[in-house]
């Protein structure tokens, strides 16, 4: 193709030090594909560093059901609340789950599905969360989590939520975390998409996998958020990022 052919994509770009830390911007203007390729090239990265995440059964609030392998959850009838013995790990307040693997150092990645679903919370929590009493999904209350609400909304829960607009409706997303650069990305794995990072994060304990698949909605959000395995993926849309990048 010639250029008057090819279509430009106008990006911002965050610097980094050799470890990957967010040290500036610049502005640059490269093509589509090349866009693609660029974004291809960093999931492949983090999926290397990709870790074996089940469910902490302890952790799930009484509404919601797992699957037996722990890799499955999704959330039953407002009726149905289970029995449950008190545990103080338990989130009764909200329908959250945490997964069972801490991190306080280096680098992991894990995937889950979120197709069929119109409403979905993923991320990374601290230990210290409130698990029993309403508070905000954010950064300063030890969250950092990217939400679907209705469909259709999509937003970064910094400590002023943030909306997403995605040029693809994600049913595969990946998490990745680099705990001493204080980035938690999150990525559309089938698009090959960067969706979110938070930047410029202080880490000062244990990190865990965070999962809410919202409530049933009647059966409209009744499908479950997977835990799936992590394998390299090709390019199903030419990904655009409209996001703003947090810090």
């Amino acid at each position: 193709l010639t250029r008057s052919h090819k279509q430009l994509v106008f990006v911002r770009f965050r610097k980094t030090t050799q470890r990957g830390a967010a040290a500036g911007l610049t502005n640059k203007i490269i093509y589509r594909d090349e866009f693609s390729k660029l974004f291809k090239t960093e999931l492949k990265r983090v999926q290397q560093h990709a870790v074996d995440v089940t469910l902490d059964p302890d952790t799930a609030n009484p509404y919601l059901i797992l699957s037996d392998d722990r890799k499955q959850v999704h959330c039953g009838e407002v009726r149905r609340k289970r029995k449950l013995p008190d545990n103080p790990k338990r989130f009764t307040y909200f329908v959250n789950v945490l997964g069972e693997q801490s991190f306080s150092s280096g680098r992991f990645y894990f995937e889950v599905q979120v197709k069929g679903k119109t409403d979905w919370d993923l991320g990374v929590a601290t230990e210290s969360i409130n698990r029993t009493e309403s508070m905000s999904l954010s950064p300063k209350n030890g969250f950092w989590t990217v939400w679907l609400r209705n469909g259709y909304e999509y937003k970064a829960c910094e400590d002023n939520k943030i909306n997403l607009c995605l040029r693809c409706a994600p049913e595969k997303v990946g998490v990745f975390v680099d705990y001493e650069e204080g980035l938690v990305s999150f990525y559309d794995v089938d698009a090959a998409a960067l969706i979110y990072s938070f930047t410029g994060c202080s880490f000062t304990e244990k990190l865990f996998p965070y999962f809410s698949p919202e409530l049933n909605d009647d059966g409209t959000n009744s499908a479950p958020l997977i835990i799936c395995p992590v394998n390299q993926t090709e390019i199903i849309c030419a990904p655009i990022v409209s996001t703003v990048m947090g810090s």
